[in-house]
């Protein structure tokens, strides 16, 4: 008969399972660092062995990485989702970057719509914090500031959403947008004009889910992401007609 015996689970079964759900439901982060062995065992109940032989299992999983003399970090698993030679290519062809905004605006639209719905209080209440810092920086005029928290606001609604595959998947194209493959964000950031209606569209996406909106909801995003995309092809024909008119310049020096 195919019957085994039950047995208890090892703890350092439970330690790694617990440990992998964190990083899954995105609350452990890439590059982030681990307690100390000591605060972690305390913290988890278990002995240090027991979390010792959980730590080892997911180094071999590749979910975390020791550095020598600076602890256990959770490994950037995000890099591999896209190889090199994608992101050259899509960081040298401009129609990477509009197809990049229409995927963020069906994705992020769903997100919103689903975190109006799904999310908890507290989901929202962190939504809510990260805008209240975002007007904090925009009336201090830090564009470097507002691009971060731009990021941070938009990734907090697809973690509100509570759909992991949703927030790996723009997890990781995010960190290609903070490095700067499709375009600059600080740009945006640094237009008085720009900067106010970027801040009044997140305003009203937060409203919207606060008031538990799902069409409002999604609706703002998608509106948001219409203004960035006039936004950015407004700053590449300024761009190449700044280039044809220093070629203009040039031809009349030499006349």
């Amino acid at each position: 008969m195919p019957f085994e015996k039950v047995t208890p689970e090892k703890l350092s079964v439970a330690v790694t399972q617990q440990i992998e759900k964190l990083i899954l439901r995105g609350i452990l982060r890439p590059g982030e660092r681990l307690p100390s062995e000591r605060d972690l065992a305390e913290r988890l109940g278990v002995s240090r062995p027991s979390l010792r032989e959980a730590l080892a299992e997911l180094q071999e999983k590749g979910l975390l990485r020791a550095r020598a003399g600076a602890g256990i970090y959770v490994a950037d698993v995000l890099g591999n989702a896209f190889s090199d030679a994608l992101i050259r290519l899509l960081s040298e062809h401009d129609e990477a970057v509009f197809d990049y905004i229409s995927f963020r605006r069906d994705l992020e639209g769903l997100a919103a719509a689903r975190a109006a719905r799904l999310a908890s209080d507290t989901d929202l209440r962190v939504v809510s914090e990260i805008f209240t810092k975002m007007e904090a920086a925009h009336i201090k005029a830090r564009p470097k500031d507002e691009a971060r928290l731009d990021a941070e606001f938009h990734m907090a609604i697809i973690e509100a959403s509570h759909n992991v595959v949703m927030l790996h998947m723009m997890r990781s194209m995010f960190q290609l947008l903070r490095e700067g493959v499709f375009y600059n964000r600080q740009v945006m950031f640094r237009q008085r004009t720009t900067r106010g209606a970027l801040l009044d569209q997140h305003r009203a996406i937060n409203d919207a889910l606060q008031a538990r909106d799902p069409d409002g909801a999604r609706a703002a995003v998608e509106a948001h992401l219409d203004f960035v995309e006039r936004a950015l092809a407004d700053q590449q024909e300024t761009v190449r007609n700044e280039m044809i008119a220093r070629q203009r310049l040039e031809r009349e020096k030499m006349r």
